[in-house]
């Protein structure tokens, strides 16, 4: 059982950047970045390749989020640039070891999951 640890969330205003870190117990062909808001559906924002470094960004927040990873530290990060308080949310480490295509990005394809971090956006 791969753990996950995320570590990097914070309070901010808006206009401000963060780098969200992920700490992996084992090696994960994709892993990926989620976030769910109060009353909201988790969603997938960025995924990446463990071994070839390919990226996903989905559209929604393409230009500001970025994934990427450090295969010797076994840890991935998140940088998430002009915070607005719509970004307002848990941020949760995620893992699959089954998907091809790491952009597939559901709660049921992603099988590894950390505990979260928080994120907290301020106008």
């Amino acid at each position: 059982q791969v753990q996950l640890v995320e570590s990097g969330g914070g309070s901010v205003q808006a206009g401000g950047s963060l780098r969200l870190s992920c700490a992996a117990s084992g090696n994960i062909g994709c892993m990926g970045w989620f976030r769910q808001a109060p009353g909201k559906e988790r969603e997938g924002v960025a995924a990446i390749y463990a071994s070839s470094g390919a990226t996903y960004v989905p559209d929604s927040v393409k230009g500001r989020f970025a994934v990427s990873r450090d295969n010797a530290k076994n840890t991935i990060y998140l940088e998430i640039n002009s915070l607005n308080p719509e970004d307002t949310a848990m941020y949760y480490c995620a893992g699959s070891s089954r998907l091809t295509y790491c952009g597939t990005m559901t709660t049921e394809r992603y099988t590894y999951w950390g505990q979260g971090t928080q994120v907290t956006v301020s106008s």
